[in-house]
């Protein structure tokens, strides 16, 4: 995964992203390909996963 797939993925933005790339706990990268770095996917859930929690979706909005 890209940055910009990450960003999506947590839905924030590409310096939100940026920032959390920083944490200590964020996954290396893969592979850095032409100055861009890429995550495994696998990697990249596992963090989101353990870290992030679940942001509320339409469903979850009482009626």
């Amino acid at each position: 995964m890209g940055p910009y797939e990450i960003a999506q993925r947590m839905g924030v933005s590409r310096q939100r992203f940026q920032q959390l790339t920083r944490h200590p706990t964020f996954p290396r990268p893969y592979q850095e390909l032409r100055g861009m770095k890429v995550w495994l996917a696998v990697d990249v859930e596992e963090w989101i996963t353990k870290h992030r929690s679940p942001r509320p979706t339409e469903d979850d909005t009482p009626e």
